[in-house]
């Protein structure tokens, strides 16, 4: 029997991103998966071979400690609305920002649409500035003086 799509989508949170079971990524995604998730590269945004590589990338950022939260889960039909938080300290490389050792929270809204009982595409939007706010590489808005 298929899985609900709302455990495919939990799944694909909490095994594989926040466990590291990178063998997840076989078992819930379709062969031609997409994550049409902003400025990410075709190498981690394609299949459940790229799924793996953007999950140990995320992983090797926050030494494989990464905390997931859902917040709010909606399912209509074919789709799943995920909006998460995730969080861990910036121990290692996050996604090209050299480790800061600093605490790093991190919001998002995922929605995933489901086919023949696998994710076949996810839009993925989570709010990079404020991360790299977070870390330092960017910095913070001054407030205005009067």
């Amino acid at each position: 029997m298929a899985e609900a799509p709302d455990t495919l989508a939990h799944r694909f949170h909490m095994d594989l991103f926040k466990r590291g079971d990178l063998a997840v990524a076989d078992e819930i995604l379709a062969a031609d998966f997409v994550n049409h998730g902003a400025g990410l590269p075709p190498e981690l945004a394609t299949g459940p071979e790229g799924a793996k590589r953007f999950a140990q990338a995320i992983r090797a950022g926050f030494g494989d400690e990464v905390n997931i939260s859902h917040e709010d889960v909606i399912v209509h039909g074919d789709r799943v609305v995920i909006r998460w938080t995730a969080w861990g300290t910036h121990k290692g490389d996050l996604l090209g920002v050299p480790a800061t050792g600093k605490q790093l929270k991190i919001t998002g809204i995922d929605i995933f649409r489901v086919k023949d009982g696998n994710l076949a595409e996810l839009w993925q939007n989570w709010d990079q500035l404020q991360m790299l706010q977070q870390a330092g590489a960017v910095p913070e808005p001054q407030s205005a003086t009067a």
